[in-house]
């Protein structure tokens, strides 16, 4: 990072501010058939587009109010790959640093091997002219009929599996990006129902043990598969445990579906596995989610403990939807509609009541990140009793830091040094 980057961000914390985040939903359309998402090609429920008038305004504002990261999202943004090129490069001539995308995959799928590499040859060139930062790939299950199955693209592994090598060859270095969910394991983690087990202890061990074993196996296949990067979206599950949370989500990529519903016992189980199964692969691939964000979530729903610092959703960070083009706090908070992007007084906007209701990733591990820095400008002294009162937070905290930086802030356009993540291959959180 850059000593002029350095100066930018303590004046942002000195100012009670973090490094903006914008998510745009260009798009809810979609073509997969994703049960774990509202917006799958079977689901009735009226689509729409934002125009790329009102996109071009909105990145004209986020620039001049100074957000440093978009992210255009869906829907599925490759349905539409010539207007999202064309919003990619407009993020970055008005000054956006942090520019991501992502799909679903459908055009890994199908296909002879020639014609399949010529289409993403064309894509990985496309991309690579234009200032996007980082591009995703999501993948639902270790094993590759499951994940296949699940988003209705026959073949689309093996399709990933050749595209990687040539987006690394144009210098883009796609992430892998799952979404935590009862398919990961396949039938070990689909078929585990309470009723099975004499007890709730019993069965949670058993829940622990075969989320353990499918997270080691799916880590590892997506390093197998030619990924230098992986980022993992946590279960929302918004509802059945969160009665009085009354959160309304407006961003589609939620579901009913018992896929990827998990009550509270369960959740503190999956953060925690994740908190111990991460370190065994931060050497081999760049892993994305912060232990000290798993630690804090963990700690959340094991003791109802909320130690996690505050999301800036509604703050600094805020969703854009494709439907009404209104800005929200979040994807999530959909009942706090704020207007138009262009309208928003940002500088005006404080805290209110401090939000954990949601575990969006997007926005809670950058909170949880950047939130020591804004309580040592606030509260010297609190975060000094909070770091020697919790020192595993604190040790995680400054590993999490040292990790980022060691994966060059998780640059989508710069390979791996693996010289440097070496350091950290016998770490344990």
């Amino acid at each position: 990072m850059k000593l002029r980057d350095v100066y930018r961000y303590m004046t942002r914390f000195r100012d009670r501010r973090v490094p903006g985040q914008l998510v745009i939903q260009i798009t809810n359309r979609c073509n997969a058939l994703c049960p774990q998402c509202g917006m799958r090609i079977t689901e009735p429920f009226r689509r729409a587009d934002l125009s790329i008038d009102d996109v071009r305004r909105i990145l004209d504002t986020a620039a001049l109010k100074g957000i440093e990261i978009v992210s255009f999202t869906g829907g599925e943004p490759l349905l539409f790959p010539d207007e999202l090129r064309t919003l990619i490069e407009h993020a970055g001539s008005v000054g956006i640093k942090h520019i991501r995308t992502g799909t679903n995959g459908f055009l890994f799928r199908n296909g002879s091997g020639a014609s399949r590499a010529s289409k993403v040859e064309r894509l990985a060139e496309s991309l690579a002219r234009t200032p996007l930062r980082n591009f995703w790939i999501s993948i639902d299950s270790a094993i590759p009929a499951v994940h296949e199955s699940m988003r209705g693209f026959p073949g689309v592994i093996a399709g990933i599996e050749e595209a990687l090598p040539i987006f690394h060859r144009y210098g883009i270095y796609p992430s892998a990006n799952v979404g935590i969910n009862r398919n990961i394991g396949g039938a070990e983690t689909r078929t585990l129902e309470r009723a099975s087990f004499p007890t709730e202890d019993v069965y949670l061990n058993a829940f622990r043990d075969a989320f353990k074993r499918s997270l080691e196996n799916f880590y590892r296949f997506v390093a197998d598969l030619g990924f230098t990067m992986v980022s993992t979206c946590y279960p929302m599950s918004i509802g059945e445990d969160k009665p009085k949370e009354n959160l309304h989500a407006v961003y589609g990529a939620t579901s009913q579906d018992p896929l990827v519903r998990f009550d509270r016992e369960e959740k503190a189980i999956l953060f925690k596995t994740l908190l111990e199964t991460l370190p065994q692969f931060r050497s081999r691939i760049r892993v994305f989610s912060p232990g000290c964000s798993l630690y804090a979530l963990h700690r959340q729903y094991a003791s109802n403990c909320t130690t996690s610092y505050p999301c800036r959703g509604g703050i600094d960070f805020f969703f854009i939807d494709a439907r009404s083009g209104d800005t929200y706090p979040c994807g999530y908070r959909g009942s706090e509609n704020l207007g138009r992007f262009w309208n928003l007084a940002m500088e005006s906007i404080e805290a209110a009541s401090p939000c954990t209701r949601c575990e969006w990733e997007c926005f809670r591990d950058p909170s949880e990140l950047f939130g020591p820095f804004l309580q040592g400008f606030r509260a010297p002294l609190t975060l000094l009793s909070r770091f020697s009162g919790d020192r595993r937070y604190f040790r995680l905290w400054l590993d999490d830091l040292r990790y980022y930086r060691a994966c060059e802030m998780f640059d989508g356009r710069k390979p791996p040094d693996f010289e440097k993540l070496r350091r950290f291959g016998s770490r344990a959180f």
